[in-house]
């Protein structure tokens, strides 16, 4: 069997499995009284189940477990394989955090802390950036910088997809767009290890969207948020930054622009502004086009657009056969939805 048909079978098995148990986890939270509720800072009106991670994170394990048992991790290095299961257990501990907060109401430093211990456990057994090439000067090695680097890598991301996590849809458009790119990717630069649990991420995080996108069903929660950006983080390292190139080592926090951007930009304001960064406010990207005059589905498109935009940049940059072809139509998407942008703000 062509190794590329294990990753197909993982990204339709995650789809399936989200597809089929949302709605009882949907029925679970409305039984059990877990509701997110409307308050002055979040845009939905009604109260919401808030559990929809749990789908995320059974479809991406349940479909990797299956592709495993079919054989798809046959021909993967021994140390590939390791690392996939690190990733796994990396998830399970972010996902647990998630889920704790929606379930009990963590507090900030609390999450934090833990976040840092499960992000070091990962980095123990492998999820670890060593290295960074740098042109003209080549490979050079981290030693005890890649601890910390790592860690502020996958918790970064871990916060950066939660703090996006503001809209119907959003979280889990920008995460199945990026982790389809890094699936594209992985597999161009030959790490089918990474590219199946890109593909597994994939299906999961778009399966999620029949039921979370505008007007939503059911929210993700912190238990989904975490685990999607942690594993999501996590495929950018064990993928791209392993690979003794400088475009390669690039390409995550190319695909991840969006987010990275976003709460890079609002720590900043909130800094400027003599507050907390880890003070909830009205400062991100979906916030300030809500208020520019543009609906909820436009804003998610828009945001959706300029995911899509910079994943077709990395497709460009690593030469994926049509890969400019992709990013010169992406750029025509996005260059008419900055059009529409700009029309709507005027007339409000």
């Amino acid at each position: 069997m062509p190794a590329q048909i294990y990753h197909l079978i993982a990204f339709l098995i995650a789809a399936v499995v989200v597809l089929w148990t949302t709605p009882d986890v949907k029925n679970i939270g409305i039984k059990s009284g877990r509701l997110d509720k409307p308050d002055s800072r979040k845009v939905h009106q009604h109260p919401m189940v808030r559990l929809g991670g749990v789908s995320i994170f059974a479809g991406t394990i349940i479909s990797l477990l299956i592709v495993w048992w079919l054989g798809g991790f046959a021909n993967l290095p021994p140390e590939k394989e390791w690392q996939i299961w690190g990733v796994t257990l990396g998830g399970l501990g972010f996902f647990l955090i998630g889920l704790a907060d929606d379930l009990f109401n963590l507090s900030p430093l609390v999450r934090l802390l833990i976040q840092v211990i499960v992000a070091a456990a990962a980095w123990k057994v492998g999820v670890s950036i060593d290295f960074i090439t740098i042109p003209t000067i080549g490979i050079v090695n981290l030693d005890w910088l890649s601890f910390p680097i790592t860690v502020i890598w996958l918790v970064g991301m871990v916060n950066a997809i939660n703090w996006i996590d503001g809209l119907d849809g959003l979280a889990a458009g920008v995460t199945g767009i990026a982790a389809v790119v890094m699936l594209l990717v992985s597999l161009f630069m030959h790490q089918p290890a990474a590219a199946l649990i890109a593909a597994a991420l994939a299906g999961a995080a778009l399966g999620f969207l029949r039921y979370n996108f505008n007007p939503a069903q059911i929210f993700m929660g912190d238990g989904g948020s975490y685990f999607m950006g942690f594993t999501i983080a996590a495929v950018g390292v064990i993928g791209l930054v392993k690979i003794p190139v400088f475009t390669a080592v690039l390409l995550p926090y190319l695909i991840l622009a969006v987010p990275i951007v976003d709460m890079s930009a609002v720590i900043l304001a909130r800094l400027r502004h003599g507050k907390s960064p880890f003070l909830a406010d009205k400062r991100h990207l979906h916030h300030r086009l809500l208020n520019a005059g543009l609906s909820h589905r436009l804003t998610v498109l828009f945001i959706y657009s300029l995911t899509l935009w910079v994943g077709s940049l990395a497709l460009a940059i690593v030469g994926i056969p049509s890969g400019m072809t992709y990013a010169c139509a992406s750029t025509s998407l996005l260059s008419y939805a900055i059009w529409r942008v700009w029309k709507l703000s005027r007339q409000s």
